[in-house]
């Protein structure tokens, strides 16, 4: 089997992510990971026996001087691989593009950029098949990716009218708690329609959404609540057989003890997840209410994870090796262990 060769340009929460992703998948291989720094992140790396390249010429002499064992700079990286997954820092992508297309290599850019960088905004379930053979892609970011897999589980339910969402969005990330983040508050986002409604709409242009998103002072996820008005009156199983049919959501309890953000990140290190990652969409089944043509429920999004299966299908999505979406997205989830039911049902996805 020819694999895909799979440059990471960042190696922060989601590059290193994606790297051990990458890894997993038999019909791609990891050609290095590239960054600017020689921290705990990179010697990690090195342990990994990933090869590490300097994403400057101003970096490889730091990186060296740390006995990182650098292999490179970014132009023999790219020089290596067929697509490059850049999880470089809000707005150093569009930059870095430039020395993408030069080198004919094909992009993978993560929600912190803006649609119109690539003329592409991905979700695996909904769009897979325009993204094959492109140049480049937008993996749309964790909420966003988020509210088009639950909208559109119900939208290809035949359910879905018009959708209404408050996200609580968490102050930061948990390995940069120290530096950043709110105490003691909440901060509204200062726009309505916060910004993930219309992201969504890249997507699935023709969905009627609105999103109102507050941060609020913690750090371990964001959670959402629904209004969803559907196109006819239906029962509470209808709206939940919709979502078991839809991929990469599953389900959690209260009555399972599960009944705050913590308490489903710890379940994922219970249950021996790889940094304790959720991947799935975890949707409140015992919350959910169905009245008519309304439906109310809530689920958690684990911001740091929940876009890495979407990374690993659109990369095969560009590089053509795979034209068929639901294969994919079964190698993917088979490779990282997703599930439907994190208690009731340990079966995992597409077994």
């Amino acid at each position: 089997m020819n694999k895909v060769r799979v440059a990471v340009n960042g190696y922060g929460v989601i590059g290193k992510r994606v790297a051990d992703a990458v890894a997993l998948q038999e019909d791609m291989a990891l050609a290095g990971v590239a960054d600017v720094v020689h921290d705990y992140r990179l010697q990690v790396a090195a342990q990994r026996a990933f090869p590490i390249y300097a994403a400057t010429a101003e970096a490889a002499q730091s990186m060296r001087a740390a006995g990182l064992p650098v292999a490179g700079d970014l132009a023999d990286l790219l020089a290596n691989a067929d697509v490059v997954v850049d999880c470089t820092p809000k707005k150093v992508a569009a930059v870095n593009k430039r020395a993408y297309d030069a080198a004919g290599v094909k992009s993978i850019f993560h929600g912190g950029e803006s649609h119109a960088l690539t003329g592409h905004s991905f979700v695996a379930q909904e769009n897979y098949a325009t993204a094959i053979g492109r140049t480049s892609t937008r993996v749309v970011s964790c909420n966003t990716t988020s509210i088009v897999r639950t909208l559109g589980a119900l939208r290809t339910a035949g359910l879905l009218k018009r959708a209404r969402g408050t996200l609580i969005r968490r102050a930061s990330d948990p390995w940069e708690a120290h530096a950043e983040g709110i105490i003691n508050t909440l901060v509204p986002e200062k726009t309505i329609p916060s910004h993930q409604g219309p992201d969504a709409r890249t997507v699935i242009p023709d969905l009627d959404v609105v999103t109102i998103a507050v941060k609020a002072p913690h750090n371990s996820s964001h959670l959402h609540t629904w209004w969803v008005e559907l196109t006819r009156p239906a029962t509470r199983d209808e709206v939940l057989a919709a979502f078991r049919a839809a991929p990469r959501i599953a389900f959690v309890r209260s009555s399972d003890g599960l009944v705050a953000l913590n308490s489903t990140v710890e379940l994922m290190a219970d249950l021996g997840r790889p940094r304790g990652d959720l991947w799935e969409v975890a949707l409140w089944e015992d919350v959910l209410s169905v009245e008519g043509d309304q439906a109310y429920y809530t689920y958690q999004v684990f911001n740091q994870a929940i876009v890495i299966p979407e990374t690993i299908d659109a990369i095969r999505a560009l590089s053509g090796i795979e034209t068929d979406p639901q294969v994919s997205m079964a190698r993917t989830d088979a490779s990282l262990g997703l599930q439907r039911d994190f208690i009731r049902d340990r079966v995992q996805v597409r077994r």
